[in-house]
């Protein structure tokens, strides 16, 4: 069988997909509760809500074509970025021009303004509009939504509410999806200063709330076997499992990973088979380089709603509520959290590593470089030199940085990944376990052939120190289980008690082995 020397497509990493030009899965099939034949059929207004990069707009573009396509309809995509954080005044008259743009870049008929009044242009605009397609119903796929704020939010969804009682074919679209990062209920909430919206607000008009869903598994495969069809580019099976554990079928980082490993790690013209080594590799770039996707991710901890839901998870602190919680809702939403039958985590490893990088990164650069041994002759780690010299830092700079800091419950977990990362100055592969109700974080520290393992503990006012102990030493046995039988633990314990902190820094200190594991106190 003959192969093409260069791939006609590539792995998407930026924006919205064409089959002409990239490997792509119909984002469609990805749809949660969608009946799109009876949303137009039917006349329904509903809303869409996915993470970024997830399909929304190559799905949102593909539709509209879709029904074009059939000759029966009018329907139009249109992004509404232009009315971000814009005053009700200029927010709404810049939606119209955008209407109006787009309806003429797609050779559509273009919809007049019949008033500048901002609280009623946009109805007066999609019904002109409507009465220029007729006899042929309007269709309007509206994307970023949720970038509109406050009042200018308000009056939008007023105004579709106002025309949908009238709508129908030369009157008023008969179809109206809403799309965005979040579920139109957090967004209306947040536009009313965080109260919940009563019953009469001003978009209760919607049939459904449908979201896309990360690649499966066999999704990940299905979309290789395209490179491997057109290339004849074959993947290892533990590439593909890798590619899965670190996703967890995210699509942005499904397809980076791929792009990377197949036109960066190998060349471009090289089709040799890709391996797990490759993908690993592609992995730690794609965290280096800290592309728009993930700085977007690491940038939702500004949100102090995420900040509080992030920080009960880097502790495995035990939260009731957490699951039911409009925090944790908003963070579902955003795709930086799964609930996977009552585990509660970051979605994937990768958002892991960036998020605790990002929490971390403050208190990384203001440590100074290592004047101590820290490895041995051979340059690997000196784990036992390395936490001595952290205990000291902790004894001489803790309180302090403390005081300043805005995660008083993570804050020993930050600093202490703050200090490794310094000195090993960002070398090496660290693997982070970490999720509510877990009690504890694990790190797996690989460096130059070694590995290590740690676990955080906290001792808290309600705990019994001995208890903290006993339970740390048998879960750090079971995570060695997995990793390998001969690798060295250290359990750091943090007492965070009102009377552990008014102990003498002598007391507070300590070093102990306890059978296979080394016990360090802080």
């Amino acid at each position: 069988m003959a192969f093409m020397k260069r791939p006609v497509r590539f792995f998407n990493t930026t924006g919205p997909c064409t089959p002409d030009k990239h490997y792509m899965l119909p984002p469609a099939d990805r749809l949660q509760g969608a009946q799109l034949h009876r949303y137009v059929k039917d006349e329904l207004y509903w809303s869409l809500h996915a993470p970024r990069q997830t399909g929304k707009t190559t799905f949102l573009q593909n539709w509209a074509k879709e029904l074009n396509a059939t000759g029966k309809y009018t329907a139009c995509y249109i992004t509404i970025e232009t009315g971000q954080s814009a005053s009700l005044e200029m927010g709404l008259p810049a939606i119209c021009d955008v209407i109006k743009e787009t309806a003429e870049k797609q050779h559509l008929p273009i919809p007049e303004h019949k008033t500048s009044n901002p609280l009623q242009c946009l109805n007066s605009l999609l019904t002109d509009w409507a009465v220029k397609t007729a006899p042929k119903p309007l269709v309007v796929l509206f994307d970023e939504v949720d970038v509109l704020e406050g009042e200018t939010m308000i009056s939008f969804l007023r105004q579709l509410r106002s025309g949908f009682a009238d709508r129908g074919v030369g009157k008023f679209p008969v179809s109206i999806t809403l799309v965005g990062l979040r579920d139109l209920k957090d967004y209306l909430v947040a536009s009313v200063d965080g109260r919940q919206p009563n019953p009469g607000s001003p978009f209760n008009i919607r049939q459904d709330s449908v979201s896309i869903s990360n690649f499966t598994k066999e999704n990940i495969a299905q979309l290789f076997s395209q490179r491997t069809e057109e290339t004849g580019q074959q993947i290892e099976p533990a590439a593909l499992d890798y590619i899965w554990e670190q996703s967890q079928g995210q699509p942005w980082i499904v397809n980076n990973l791929f792009m990377r490993a197949t036109m960066q790690i190998l060349d471009v013209d090289n089709y040799d088979t890709v391996t797990l080594a490759h993908i690993q590799k592609a992995r730690e770039l794609i965290i280096q380089a800290r592309e728009t996707h993930l700085e977007s991710v690491a940038f939702r901890l500004e949100l102090p709603r995420v900040r509080r839901v992030v920080e009960k998870l880097l502790t495995g602190e035990v939260d009731m509520q957490l699951a039911q919680s409009d925090d944790f809702r908003l963070c579902l939403d955003l795709g930086l959290v799964t609930d996977n039958n009552g585990v509660m985590s970051i979605a994937n490893p990768i958002y892991k590593e960036v998020l605790a990088r990002d929490f971390s990164y403050g208190a990384q650069i203001m440590i100074q470089p290592p004047t101590f041994r820290w490895q041995k002759p051979d340059g690997t780690l000196d784990m036992n030199s390395l936490l001595k010299e952290f205990q000291k830092f902790w004894r001489k700079h803790s309180e302090v940085w403390e005081s300043k800091s805005d995660y008083t419950e993570a804050f020993p977990h930050l600093l202490l990944m703050a200090f490794l990362q310094r000195i090993t100055n960002g070398e090496g592969h660290f693997d982070r376990e970490y999720a509510a109700g877990r009690g504890r974080m694990d790190l797996l520290i690989e460096y130059k052939g070694t590995q290590h393992i740690l676990e955080i503990k906290l001792i808290r006012d309600y705990d019994k120190p001995e208890e903290i102990r006993e339970e740390g030493i048998e879960q750090i046995l079971s995570y060695r289980d997995k990793v390998g039988k001969n690798v060295p633990c250290y359990l750091l314990i943090f007492d965070r008690r009102s009377e552990g902190k008014k102990l003498l820094w002598e007391e507070r200190i300590t070093w102990n082995v306890d059978g296979e594991v080394t016990v360090v106190g802080c």
